[in-house]
């Protein structure tokens, strides 16, 4: 099984507003960027699309360390997930999830892989992480232009 590693970040330009996000994918000395944009969406919605599409450029189950600043993607996947799966998508205070498309996704995305979680402090001078915030507010950045 391949070994990768995958650093993501989301932006937006505003909370909703016009967003991008970023990812690097690495596998030895071989890196791949990607970015997108939204003209309208929140912050956590493109830290979830990051990771969805990094994963996503996967072309065949991997060994894969996501490394991401957002703790809402690390604790939506590793502590609230199942409480959400068990209560039929409710959160603990019985109220939709908010974003349950993107988490349904994600975990589609995730199943082919074994995957492990890292948080790294975003705006910390860590160089990946810093490369995939440039990708995610260059991408908002140009989400935010008139056509």
């Amino acid at each position: 099984m391949k070994r990768i590693d995958i650093f993501t970040d989301g932006a937006c330009k505003g909370n909703p507003g016009p967003g991008g996000w970023g990812a690097i994918l690495r596998m030895g000395a071989h890196e791949k960027e990607m970015s997108g944009r939204d003209p309208e969406t929140t912050n956590n919605r493109m830290e979830m699309t990051a990771v969805i599409r990094a994963l996503n450029a996967l072309k065949e189950p991997c060994d894969v360390t996501v490394h991401t600043d957002s703790r809402y993607v690390i604790d939506g996947m590793t502590k609230w997930l199942a409480g959400w799966l068990k209560r039929g998508w409710k959160n603990a205070a019985k109220q939709p999830v908010k974003n349950d498309d993107l988490w349904r996704e994600m975990m589609e995305a995730i199943a082919p892989h074994k995957v492990r979680w890292q948080w790294v402090k975003g705006h910390n001078g860590h160089p990946e992480n810093e490369r995939a915030d440039r990708l995610a507010s260059d991408a908002a950045d140009e989400a935010g232009r008139p056509v």
